[in-house]
């Protein structure tokens, strides 16, 4: 049989009756494979690649206070958006390019909506300017995610504690807790009553387990001791706001043997164990020094305004930039071990010696 499957036997197995019956089997075989491997490649289509990016449309914009609006989203094509838990955040492409991540402040079983909050940054980098400024009602955005860098736990107990804009994942966290029947205690933090948003929704829950704490009434920030006088025994604590807070909370748990502290800032965090170095920009030959509290993001913006960022806290991705020379102390929390062999993350990573030249 010279023929099986409609593929041709190859010359040197090519076998008659009397042949081995092993040798006419892997024949068989042979011309078999072949004739699949043919048929497949008829039938296989070109790949696809997968657009992860969701365009929605702003279809609410509301002032929950001052200086602060939410957005609430629906996907542009009507369909449900991703699931997400408490906690997680999107990145947002804004109309001018600006990528920026917002956490998801709305209700977990809305799968047709997101909300999202932004507060007004006079001096920021220009994307809450932009979505106070220039987003409407009906104008259309592309998202990402949602993703999760403050996973939500499972507990009997927690504390949240939230400043300013920081109520935005935690108020989710305290929904979600408060349907679970946990016990559970919140407070709030900010410059005033007019600057905190969510108020109203707050006043919906169970009045002696909120405690709002505003500088105005009380005369100065609390201290992270104070905010944790309200603890539950046992408590998993959630905090999530200004810098100082979040450390005054974090020193004062770990002195007073509270429960496990879960945490996430809204803004830069401070530079730890810094060293200073050069970082030469390839393109111009530019070198600009870093000092040591400083990042190498802050730098190289006032040399290059237009260099893209976004979280500034090494998670989003945004500000990866090709290392052409020099060894880097990485401090990031995205890149992979093959990535971080020529890129870093330039908000937060810093040279391993003293002079780096990247791709910019």
């Amino acid at each position: 049989m010279a023929a099986t499957f409609g593929g041709e036997v190859p010359p040197h197995l090519h076998t008659g009756r009397g042949a081995d019956p092993f040798l006419r089997f892997l024949a068989r075989a042979s011309a078999g494979l072949e004739w699949l491997n043919r048929r497949s490649s008829r039938r296989r289509r070109p790949a696809v690649a997968v657009d992860r990016d969701v365009r929605v449309v702003v279809d609410r914009i509301r002032t929950e206070a001052e200086d602060v609006v939410s957005l609430r989203l629906r996907a542009a094509d009507g369909s449900a958006l991703p699931a997400w838990q408490p906690g997680a955040h999107l990145d947002v492409v804004l109309p001018s390019g600006r990528i920026r991540q917002y956490s998801l402040c709305g209700s977990t079983a809305d799968r047709h909506h997101y909300r999202i909050a932004v507060r007004r940054i006079a001096d920021g980098g220009g994307g809450s300017r932009e979505v106070h400024d220039e987003l409407g009602e009906g104008s259309a955005l592309v998202i990402r995610g949602p993703r999760n860098a403050f996973p939500f736990i499972t507990a009997s107990r927690y504390l949240f504690v939230a400043g300013g804009i920081g109520i935005t994942p935690i108020l989710p966290m305290v929904c979600t807790a408060a349907a679970r029947d946990a016990d559970w205690r919140l407070v709030y933090t900010g410059r005033s009553r007019e600057s905190m948003p969510f108020l109203d929704e707050l006043a919906a829950l169970d009045p002696a387990r909120v405690w709002i704490r505003s500088d105005t009434e009380y005369g100065v920030p609390a201290s992270g001791g104070e905010l944790l006088e309200h603890a539950p025994s046992d408590a998993t604590i959630y905090c999530c706001g200004p810098t100082p807070m979040i450390t005054g909370v974090r020193i004062d748990a770990r002195r007073t043997g509270n429960g496990a502290v879960h945490w996430e800032r809204f803004s830069a965090p401070p530079v730890v164990d810094g060293r200073p170095f050069q970082v030469e920009l390839a393109t111009d030959g530019r070198v600009l020094d870093v000092p040591a509290d400083r990042s190498a993001l802050d730098v190289i913006r006032e040399a290059r305004p237009q260099v893209a960022f976004s979280c500034r806290q090494g998670f989003c991705g945004t500000c990866r930039v090709k290392v052409l020379s020099g060894g880097v102390e990485h401090r990031d929390h995205v890149l992979t071990g093959d990535e971080r062999a020529g890129h870093m993350m330039i908000c937060v990573s810093r040279a391993g010696g003293d002079h780096l030249v990247v791709d910019l």
